[in-house]
């Protein structure tokens, strides 16, 4: 049914209208009586309670921070059967983010090309927001993705991430570093040890107990993930996710014409899978059995998500799939790992 809908409806509609028509449903969907309808028919298996940073999830199988950019839907996605909602990427300072068009789907490969550009309210709205949802009673774990103001320098760029955790830490059950974006200038550049040593120090001091994660980029070489993962390991972080959007363009099925057209921007989905999986195991390999590795980046089916658990992965997230496959898509993998 839903196949459907996105082969005469979805895909001719403009990207970014279809998935504010999607979160005006999934917005729907948090309020009740339809949130008790849909977490009835979504809920996941007990035995797929997964214990990771000190919390407890329903699942292993969350949505990737990119989608609830405001922290708008994560009471509707919790009840799609999402086992955790990472909101953001949340910057300190309010932002429009990049000019439109800044969505592109690559349908013959499954896949999205975004320069979005961290477009979201502000960590103090994100804040309020966040602060209603903790007053629930059964609410989904929530991650607090943060990243770097688009007007702050490079330079500049530890004391607007400090301002953010600051504000957003105390409300977040797990707070992300994200210096692995490619579409705010100069970003992917924080990745060098030399400048995320300092930056991670801040943030970690800023984030007080709550767990503290930096997300990486698929694009860095075998090396340099290894350096990030003993850096993240040697300054204490409670884990790391792997892996963000990739600026390759290898392998792709779609018509290079259309590729041209989209232009620079992240690229996610199918065609991520083999180096998410490949940076997956490299970090597993180099960190402790205890500390946290999410895995992301080209999951689509449960099969995907039992293979990241199998290798190493503590929680497995996804996002570009739930565009091509519905709504139903968290409860289709929940029941797929449950078999």
């Amino acid at each position: 049914m839903y196949a459907l809908l996105f082969r005469t409806v979805l895909s001719r509609m403009d990207p970014e209208a279809a998935h504010h028509a999607a979160m005006i449903v999934i917005r729907l969907l948090g309020v009740a009586p339809f949130s008790w309808a849909a977490r009835a028919l979504t809920r996941p298996a007990p035995s797929l309670r997964t214990s990771a940073l000190g919390l407890t999830f329903d699942s292993p199988f969350g949505i990737a921070a990119g989608f609830d950019k405001d922290v708008r839907a994560a009471t509707g996605l919790h009840a799609l059967g999402f086992g955790h909602v990472e909101v953001g990427t949340i910057t300190a300072i309010p932002q429009e983010g990049n000019p439109r068009p800044r969505l592109f789907r690559l349908v013959p490969d499954r896949a999205v090309i975004n320069r979005m550009g961290f477009n979201n309210h502000g960590a103090e709205a994100a804040a309020a927001r966040l602060e209603k949802l903790r007053r629930r009673p059964r609410r989904a774990v929530i991650g607090v993705n943060i990243g770097k103001s688009r007007v702050v320098e490079v330079a500049d760029a530890t004391a607007d991430y400090v301002r953010s955790a600051a504000l957003l830490a105390p409300l977040a059950d797990y707070l992300v570093v994200n210096v692995s974006s490619p579409n705010t200038p100069g970003l992917r550049g924080l990745q060098a040890v030399e400048t995320l040593r300092p930056l991670l120090e801040a943030v970690r001091d800023a984030a007080g107990r709550t767990p503290l994660l930096v997300k990486i980029a698929p694009d860095l070489t075998d090396d340099e993930v290894r350096e990030i993962s003993l850096l993240a390991v040697e300054l204490g972080l409670a884990g790391l996710i792997a892996t963000n959007t990739t600026i390759s363009r290898e392998g792709l099925r779609t018509d290079p014409a259309v590729i041209a057209a989209a232009g620079a921007g992240g690229l996610s989905g199918a065609p991520l899978k083999s180096r998410a999986l490949e940076v997956l195991k490299l970090v597993r390999a180099t960190v402790p059995a205890e500390f946290a590795v999410i895995s992301a980046g080209g999951v689509e089916t449960p099969a995907d998500v039992r293979e990241r658990l199998e290798s190493g992965a503590t929680l497995v997230q996804g996002y570009t799939s739930f565009l091509y496959r519905g709504p139903l898509w968290a409860r289709q993998i929940n029941r797929g790992l449950t078999k």
